[in-house]
């Protein structure tokens, strides 16, 4: 499934925030673990020198379910994110899976930690999410679109359409995901794992 979205930083107090968001449908709000994995011997399963992630395995706990996903990340000439191939199913168990994942010769490599207070609109499903160690993002993902949004650029302009309809203090789109966000921040504090192919 093709998954496009843009993410901005948020300024506005989370209170504010979630009281702004209350004019769309709200689905709810949910404690999510993300662990990224990445593999020591090849080189597409790791994070690059700049810290983007082209593909990555991700295991997810949301409340009390789990899922498994392999993501596939696409960028432009300038290197900025666009969107991704975004490949999800459920795991019955979170712990059976971490062992799988590990026979199979993967390492943690990241955790991201949040809680995602969850809206939706006919062509949005936009996210508020307080991230640990990170600080508040919006999210806003293209659920469908009106007709004539048939490009990347169309679509990606149609959210931040959105987005500048809100009252919220908010940043440029960040283009680049909360994982590489939070290998920029890992690396600087030098808690990054550091077990890579040359």
């Amino acid at each position: 499934m093709q998954e496009i979205e843009i993410l901005v930083k948020v300024s506005t107090p989370v209170e504010e925030a979630l009281k702004i968001l209350q004019k769309y449908s709200f689905i709810g709000s949910k404690k999510v673990l993300d662990i990224y994995f990445y593999d020591p011997l090849r080189k597409d399963l790791q994070p690059d020198e700049t810290a983007k992630i082209y593909r990555c395995c991700r295991l997810r706990k949301k409340d009390d379910h789990s899922f498994m996903a392999y993501k596939n990340d696409h960028y432009n000439e300038r290197g900025e994110w666009q969107y991704s191939d975004e490949y999800e199913t459920e795991v019955s168990d979170f712990e059976q899976a971490l062992h799988i994942l590990s026979k199979l010769g993967l390492a943690p490599l990241i955790e991201i930690d949040n809680i995602k207070h969850t809206f939706c609109t006919e062509y949005f499903e936009i996210v508020l999410e307080e991230v640990k160690k990170l600080g508040v993002f919006l999210e806003v993902e293209l659920i469908s679109a009106p007709r004539g949004y048939d490009t990347i650029e169309k679509k990606k302009a149609f959210i931040q359409e959105f987005i500048d309809g809100l009252d919220f203090e908010v940043s440029a789109e960040v283009n680049a995901g909360k994982p590489e966000l939070m290998i920029r921040y890992l690396s600087e504090i030098n808690e990054l794992p550091t077990k890579r192919s040359a």
